[in-house]
């Protein structure tokens, strides 16, 4: 089917208190997986593309690949830049294809996000996409800033976003230790923004039953990259030495780590709606 925008699937995950998934792909293979997996579960998933594929030119070559899979899919996918870095990276999304953008200014005085994400959203609008922005910031190898409650609103308001992705206590990548989300803070973010989808950043090793209790909060859309690639490496790894240095055409071998990966996504989508 075609190629979805995230309004076409957030508002309503939020409203029947369920969340869809976020899948960082970086190649055909784990494209595949996400697809799988969504055609598996007959589920909508929002494939996405971190910001440094839009600055190394992968972007735009896997661009076409990903719409065609996506286009063969009988569920809804969106096609997201996640983390874009600046609006030209959003630019550039919008002209390759892609369905939706999110411009991560959380690093941002407050008014400067607002304005640059306003921008962001205005040309996504204008290209017939969807729009996410982030208010307060999830670690990304630095401090966690936890999102303000009035902050998140005034946000919501001046830029029009999408989606709102919101700071609980969650990060990017492995936790040295386990995670305590602040669900009094989502559901508070949720109350007063009854009507807009909020995302949850840093999925990885986020803990299932806390990810449930933020989906009842409000949270409709959840990222997941880390552990998804990295399941597919520790594949990789594990069929390479089972294969002790034997050759085998690289299609070939590439379709069991795709499969633990499909089975992998297949358990958090199943998670993520209840």
């Amino acid at each position: 089917m075609p190629l979805v925008t995230m309004n076409e699937i957030l508002p309503a995950a939020r409203r029947a208190g369920r969340a869809v998934g976020a899948f960082n792909a970086a190649n055909y293979e784990t494209a595949v997986a996400v697809i799988q997996a969504a055609e598996a579960e007959k589920s909508p998933v929002i494939l996405q593309l971190y910001s440094r594929l839009f600055g190394n030119g992968k972007a735009e070559a896997l661009g076409g690949l990903l719409i065609r899979l996506a286009q063969k899919c009988s569920q809804p996918v969106a096609l997201h830049l996640d983390h874009g870095e600046n609006l030209e990276q959003v630019r550039n999304a919008l002209d390759w294809g892609y369905t939706s953008i999110m411009l991560d200014g959380s690093r941002l005085p407050l008014a400067e996000n607002a304005a640059v994400t306003a921008e962001a959203v205005r040309l996504a609008h204008a290209a017939g996409a969807s729009a996410e922005g982030e208010i307060g910031h999830v670690a990304m190898g630095d401090d966690t800033a936890l999102t303000d409650v009035e902050h998140a609103c005034q946000f919501a308001a001046e830029t029009g976003v999408d989606a709102l992705a919101i700071s609980i206590g969650t990060a990017h990548g492995y936790y040295p230790s386990t995670p305590k989300l602040d669900l009094e803070r989502c559901r508070q973010i949720g109350e007063r923004l009854p009507g807009l989808p909020l995302v949850l950043h840093g999925g990885t090793g986020t803990p299932l039953d806390e990810v449930q209790k933020a989906i009842a909060c409000g949270i409709a859309k959840i990222n997941v990259a880390t552990e998804f690639q990295h399941a597919f490496l520790k594949a990789v790894q594990a069929d390479l030495a089972a294969a002790e240095g034997k050759f085998t055409p690289i299609d070939k071998f590439m379709d069991g780590p795709t499969a633990v990966c499909v089975e992998h996504l297949r358990r958090l989508i199943r998670a993520f709606a209840l």
